[in-house]
């Protein structure tokens, strides 16, 4: 058991402090989006919209993470990803607090759209600074870190926040959410602040390689997209079909889904130290996450038994927490060719495009057409997302940069 504790430990050796810090941050920041998981609740059982506009109000949430994700990206090779960091925290902390008070469907969908420009700028920014902070050895355990942090930011946000529903109602999560924004905007200030944080692969790029031509990125781009449009379901659909269909309760929902940060928060690093160390390429391990996460939603058709739903969370887990960390590491290794902040706002941007459409077809779907075929056109997406990877691989094994 010491040997195990030890060997566990030794996988978050090396690491600058930096990025430790980044991590705490990224904690708090995290541990206060508990209203992310619960948001389709409180929009279709709180305020009675129903569950068509709640889709769309899910759009809503998806473009202005497109906007504010590219509008990061442009802002942070421009001004520095340490000003774009604070300004995003400290006003998406009071926008956060100011959701709450919006109760109309059309105040809702503007109120949403803003939100998530201001929120999804930090995305970038923090992916930069992340990487300008991370050894180029350590830069995939420095991911996983960050993931981690976030993770289990979510393992106890969704816990806490369910309690919060039960016992206070939703508005405590809106302030919640608020506070822990300009509680991590202070962390930020004082331990990232440019003049005391020392980067250590700072890249400097004189002739820069523009995204938009780089073709096999574009593809890994679009697989991308698919792959966080099926996995994005767990935070509009899912919790809709675990109250639906089996009936669970705002804090099971929210135990449930704490079961996946609490995985990643006690594998994650080891297996991806322990990944890092074989012979598996990047593009093969993201290409194994999405088949596990496609796996996550076919097993949930396959029986009624209340226990397959801990086995899909598993699933999706292992296979998030392999296939993102390693997508993202490739990413940031591909961004030295060209202007950092713009690619990795695309890598970034999957996620939002995705979002954009992925909530509302999610939604849309299980209410006309049920779950079950809700869930089998995710993995159809997810097919095409696995086609795609397996095609970029080829092309990198022609060109010699398969890594």
């Amino acid at each position: 058991m010491k040997k195990l504790y030890t060997n566990y430990i030794n996988t978050f050796r090396g690491l600058s402090p930096e990025v430790w810090w980044l991590a705490l941050m990224t904690f708090i920041n995290r541990s206060g989006t508990m209203i992310i998981p619960f948001l389709t609740l409180y929009l279709r059982d709180d305020l009675d919209i129903n569950q068509t506009n709640v889709a769309w109000v899910m759009t809503c949430f998806g473009l202005g993470s497109v906007f504010g994700v590219w509008l990061g990206g442009k802002l942070t090779d421009k001004i520095g990803y340490y000003k774009v960091m604070v300004r995003s925290l400290l006003a998406t902390g009071f926008l956060f607090i100011a959701l709450q008070f919006l109760g109309t469907f059309t105040q809702i969908c503007v109120g949403i759209f803003i939100v998530m420009v201001v929120a999804d700028t930090f995305r970038p920014a923090m992916f930069v600074a992340m990487s300008v902070y991370s050894k180029p050895e350590n830069k995939t355990r420095s991911v996983t870190l960050i993931r981690l942090a976030i993770n289990l930011g979510f393992s106890a946000g969704p816990a806490i926040g369910g309690l919060i529903i039960a016992n206070i109602g939703y508005s405590g999560l809106f302030w919640v959410d608020g506070i822990t924004c300009i509680l991590a905007t202070l962390l930020l200030i004082n331990k990232l602040n440019p003049r005391k944080a020392k980067p250590v692969d700072e890249i400097i790029n004189d002739n820069p390689i523009s995204v938009n031509k780089d073709k096999p990125y574009w593809v890994f781009f679009i697989a991308m997209v698919f792959f966080a449009f099926i996995f994005m379901q767990y935070f509009s659909t899912m919790p809709l079909y675990y109250k639906d269909v089996h009936s669970l309760t705002e804090p099971e929902i929210g135990y449930l889904l704490g079961l996946n940060g609490l995985i990643i928060f006690l594998i994650e690093m080891p297996v991806i130290s322990w990944l890092e160390k074989s012979n598996f390429t990047k593009i093969g391990l993201t290409l194994f996450g999405l088949i596990l996460t496609i796996l996550s939603f076919v097993v949930l058709n396959l029986t009624p038994w209340l226990g397959i739903l801990v086995f899909g969370i598993v699933l999706m887990t292992v296979g998030e927490m392999i296939g993102f960390p390693m997508s993202n590491a490739f990413a940031m290794k591909r961004s030295k060719r060209g202007k950092q902040g713009e690619y990795l706002a695309m890598y970034v941007m999957a996620f939002s495009i995705a979002s954009i459409f992925s909530h509302n077809a999610g939604l849309q779907m299980s209410a006309y057409f049920g779950y079950e075929f809700t869930w089998y056109f995710m993995c159809t997406l997810g097919i095409l997302g696995v086609l795609l990877l397996l095609y970029l691989r080829r092309i990198l094994k022609q060109s010699g940069e398969l890594v």
